[in-house]
């Protein structure tokens, strides 16, 4: 994909975000000029090679609205605690933690594409954690759980909370998706 075509992606994102508070359109507009054009072309690439094998446009995806018996049939106990109700999983106790194999990694409550293995980093925060995201995944809000405000994220198709997001992560982007591993299920990249 072209740098041209990744800007009007985010462009497509942010009008398709309005509606549900996907974040501010200035900043990913601030991401995208954030990252220069070979970072950019190789998390392109990336994240094209690893979606090539027929996940959907998360920007096209249906809202998925269940009651809370069909989630809690549908989730682990634990699962429905993070998913459903924004609960945190115990830090160093995900096994993705360690996951490095070529893969994508969805929503564990509707199977959305939300991170490729490209994105993720060692954060040492004991939780799975990543540098960006597949663009139109998240939805975002502002957590005063622990007081000081946060930013929390959501799938934009369940509303499953994931994680939060904090100013603290590598380069190009400086953000740390911290994600529940519980909230995520590993699609690994097959060999053509």
């Amino acid at each position: 994909m072209e740098r041209r075509g990744f800007i009007q992606s985010i462009a497509a994102w942010a009008a398709y975000g309005s509606v549900g508070s996907l974040g501010s359109f200035g900043a990913r507009e601030a991401f995208a000029q954030s990252v220069d054009k070979k970072n950019l072309e190789d998390m392109q690439k990336n994240w094209k090679a690893l979606l090539a094998d027929g996940t959907p446009d998360v920007a096209v995806a249906p809202p998925l609205k269940l009651s809370k018996d069909e989630w809690r049939k549908r989730l682990s106990p634990m699962e429905y605690n993070v998913l459903r109700d924004e609960g945190t999983e115990r830090a160093g106790t995900s096994p993705f933690n360690g996951e490095k194999r070529p893969g994508v990694f969805v929503c564990a409550g509707c199977a959305l594409p939300v991170f490729t293995s490209a994105m993720k980093y060692e954060s040492g925060t004991g939780w799975p954690s990543f540098f960006t995201t597949i663009p139109g995944a998240f939805a975002k809000s502002t957590d005063y759980k622990l007081v000081l405000p946060r930013t929390e994220y959501h799938c934009a198709k369940c509303g499953g909370h994931h994680g939060h997001v904090f100013e603290d992560g590598p380069q190009p982007t400086r953000e740390r998706w911290c994600n529940n591993g519980v909230a995520l299920k590993f699609i690994p990249k097959t060999k053509a």
